[in-house]
């Protein structure tokens, strides 16, 4: 985006989505901190030193660093590129999150990898994610994530679903890796199938292609959310198109689910985030209808 003045900026950070006419932009990142923004950090890995969180006698920690502590500055604000950005150094695992729930609406975003990783990730690609519609409290999931839709950001996996204590449904084929092993592909043309944490299909679907650009470039992502649908986009191009979305009730009952909070993770590898925005939308916009 063209970047206003800082004072129009923290202006509009101020306003609900509601009260936006359909169509205008309103940034989720001011430029100078993150107000707006709160965080969550699990347990941090044996090798990481933080004073005050119990270990056991293996030296492995027994409780999460929690809500809005970052003893190990995980989430700052710097300058990349002659612009305001958002760092996530990637040491640790968990998420900063907004502090307001939405529901249709277009956002976008732009990220680039930074350099450095950490244990247990050193030897593995570069992961962060965008997850949406969140609702509840943190570890519904693996210990660490809230239940989400994950639109994965990771090296060569950008779009990628993961249902995490969700479930969505989306056209797939299976195919098989030259690992042996089965997973599922978006296409436009295949039959509808449901993504959730259960077995056989399971909670991922693979996006249609790879459109991220060279290690050490901006990428932009973008969503659209719609009542209970979504299009994960990359680089302009439509990489999954998703419906039906639904959280799972006390009783074990699927609902629809259309909103929630946004989340950026992370995972393990340094990243950047930068003219993180959003706005209201009645509808699809035309440059992503089918």
């Amino acid at each position: 985006m063209t970047t206003p003045n800082i004072a129009r900026l923290a202006a509009l950070l101020l306003l609900p989505l509601s009260v936006l006419a359909a169509g205008e932009w309103r940034p989720l990142f001011n430029g100078r901190d993150l107000t707006g923004w709160e965080t969550y950090l699990s347990k941090p890995h044996k090798s990481t030193e933080v004073p005050g969180l119990k270990r056991n006698e293996s030296g492995v920690y027994m409780e999460a660093i929690g809500k809005d502590r970052d003893p190990l500055g995980n989430f700052t604000v710097t300058e990349v590129d002659g612009r305001p950005a958002v760092h996530i150094s990637g040491q640790g695992f968990g998420y900063m999150a907004t502090r307001e729930n939405y529901g249709n609406y277009h956002l976008r975003l732009q990220f680039k990898w930074g350099v450095k990783k950490w244990p247990p990730r050193e030897q593995v690609v570069r992961d962060s994610g965008l997850l949406y519609h969140m609702h509840g409290e943190p570890a519904a999931s693996d210990k660490v994530w809230p239940a989400c839709v994950e639109l994965q950001i990771q090296e060569h996996d950008c779009g990628d679903l993961y249902a995490i204590v969700t479930r969505m449904t989306v056209p797939a084929r299976s195919f098989t890796t030259p690992e042996n092993k089965i997973l599922y592909q978006y296409d436009p043309a295949a039959t509808p199938m449901d993504f959730k944490q259960e077995k056989p299909i399971g909670n991922r679907c693979v996006r249609l292609a790879d459109f991220e650009k060279p290690t050490g470039e901006w990428n932009t992502i973008e969503l659209v959310c719609i009542g209970g649908d979504s299009i994960h986009i990359v680089n302009g191009h439509v990489v999954m198109r998703l419906h039906d979305a639904r959280q799972k009730d006390a009783n074990g009952e699927w609902l629809p689910l259309s909103e929630g909070r946004v989340c950026l993770q992370t995972e393990g590898a340094e990243v950047y985030y930068r003219d993180v925005e959003i706005r209201p939308i009645t509808a699809v916009p035309a440059e992503f209808k089918e």
